[in-house]
């Protein structure tokens, strides 16, 4: 007769919990994951030193192209997913995304679900598992890392207590509810999380990081607290001076805007970076939007739109710099956006071997039966100098505080925060700052890092973006994954799914 041993619990938070049975009396080293003896159905606390090793592991799914990624910046309007022939048709998942035609099915929605409310749930066991004070203020950020995901895309974040029985259904939080409790974890975290300035190799929790998450939470708050997810939004100037106190306090630990743009994203030292995934690669970024060949051969999936590159003055050196060509490796690949005719490593042209004719990246391109060489390529990590994947970066921190000085009130501050950057930046100056062109300006620093969807919702710009075929307001938060609420009855469906 077979004996069960152990339950060993891989939870997808509102998706139930899957048994793994074994025939024999083996005992397994469990090192990422916490044990429940079946016979008592009781919380066992794992070690929490590999535990926390394993969640910080965990962060690698922010590199993938799909899923964490694909719901934050394929449905804005700076990324298309173009399908090529039968590459990237994938069931018109992607299609799918650009056009806001998403349903509770969507494996990406579902999949995103499930992957941050594992994680979170793997940091609440951390924190049941008798951690120091260290690791415990590490687990709270990263919990409130993940969690903020959950709220931000779904707008309810369900929550298992250890002490829960393998039966009993998560509890859910409004948007409200999560709001508050994130702030409380990062607020308990903070003063015990170490002091770190800016290193590219920052891939441990620290002031910096939690306040920059603190930063980013009452920036949006108006968002998070709304009445309706679709607004109107209220930015009360209260919470707008602590996004600029939480960013001082950032400045105050040395992080500064670094002079070289493309410097943030390789190995050279920069001043900018708060916080990164030590264990992934960013390689996801290079390889998802370059032609198959280039060298290193990419998927030649997504590119950039014409109306977006054109937001860029020419002297901007955010939009790159171009291939030499000097026989060096990868140096036929260019930085920033690749458009005209490609080279190779020695300077010569390359020749698209589907088409047999010259590679020359074009301005446009369709989102469905596009030709292999339309569409704006992207490059911010460079395949011969990438660095580790940045989770947070004092650029976007510097912005959420100009912001918070222009719906504060202070445009003039404002105004000269966005004009010292555009300087350093080689751009012009602006004569005046609007939200639109403020918006703007985000776009142009931190293109193609994961967080526009969300930048666009709280400038009320979502749902009328390049590419939506649905513009309706209701898809501002993305719908409760179908599998989710068939397990957890305490989950209701976001209105218009």
């Amino acid at each position: 007769m077979m004996k069960i041993n152990k339950i060993y619990k891989v939870l997808g938070v509102g998706l139930g919990l899957v048994s793994f049975t074994a025939c024999t009396d083996l005992i397994n080293d469990e090192k990422d994951s916490v044990v429940r003896e079946s016979e008592s159905g009781g919380f066992t606390p794992g070690n929490p030193t590999e535990l926390l090793a394993s969640a910080y592991v965990d962060l690698g799914a922010y590199t993938d192209q799909n899923n964490i990624y694909a719901l934050g910046a394929h449905t804005s309007a700076e990324m298309i997913p173009p399908t090529r022939g039968v590459d990237w048709g994938d069931n018109g998942v992607w299609r799918t995304l650009d056009a806001h035609t998403w349903d509770a099915g969507h494996p990406a929605v579902r999949d995103t679900w499930n992957q941050l409310n594992q994680r979170a749930y793997k940091l609440t066991e951390i924190l049941a598992s008798n951690p120091t004070p260290a690791q415990a203020a590490q687990a709270k950020f990263l919990r409130a890392f993940h969690m903020f995901h959950v709220m931000d895309y779904y707008g309810q974040v369900p929550f298992r207590e250890v002490t829960q029985g393998v039966d009993d259904l998560p509890k859910v939080l409004t948007r409200s509810e999560a709001f508050d409790f994130i702030v409380k974890d990062l607020e308990e975290a903070l003063p015990v999380l170490a002091n770190a300035g800016p290193a590219p190799q920052n891939g441990v929790a620290n002031k910096a990081a939690a306040n920059f998450l603190l930063a980013k939470l009452y920036l949006n708050k108006g968002v998070y607290k709304a009445a309706k997810p679709e607004g109107p939004y209220t930015f009360d100037k209260a919470d707008m001076d602590k996004v600029i106190g939480y960013a001082n306090a950032v400045a105050a630990s040395g992080y500064a805007l670094e002079s070289d743009y493309f410097t943030n994203f390789s190995t050279t030292a920069s001043k900018e970076i708060i916080f990164v995934s030590l264990e992934a690669t960013p390689q996801n970024r290079w390889f998802m939007t370059l032609h198959y060949n280039q060298n290193p051969s990419g998927w030649n999936g997504f590119a950039t739109l014409a109306d977006f590159y054109d937001t860029f003055e020419k002297g901007d050196s955010r939009i790159g710099m171009p291939a030499k060509g000097n026989g060096k490796e990868f140096s036929g690949i260019g930085h920033g956006f690749l458009i005209g005719q490609q080279i190779d490593d020695q300077g010569k042209n390359i020749i698209d071997t589907r088409s047999l004719k010259p590679l020359s990246f074009t301005r446009d391109v369709p989102l469905a039966g596009a030709a292999t060489e339309k569409g704006i390529r992207v490059i911010k990590y460079h395949p011969s100098t990438a660095g580790k994947y940045i989770l947070m970066r004092y650029a976007e921190l510097y912005l959420m505080k100009a912001e918070a000085m222009l719906r504060g009130g202070d445009n003039a501050g404002a105004l000269k925060m966005i004009n010292d950057l555009r300087t350093l930046r080689k751009a012009s100056a602006l004569a005046s700052l609007t939200q639109d062109n403020l918006f703007a300006e985000i776009g142009r620093e931190l293109y193609w890092e994961g967080g526009k969807r969300t930048v666009e919702v709280r400038f009320g710009k979502f749902t009328n973006g390049t590419g939506a075929q649905v513009k309706e307001n209701f898809t501002v938060l993305f719908p409760i994954p179908s599998q989710a609420m068939v397990s957890n009855p305490n989950l209701k469906q976001n209105e218009g799914y």
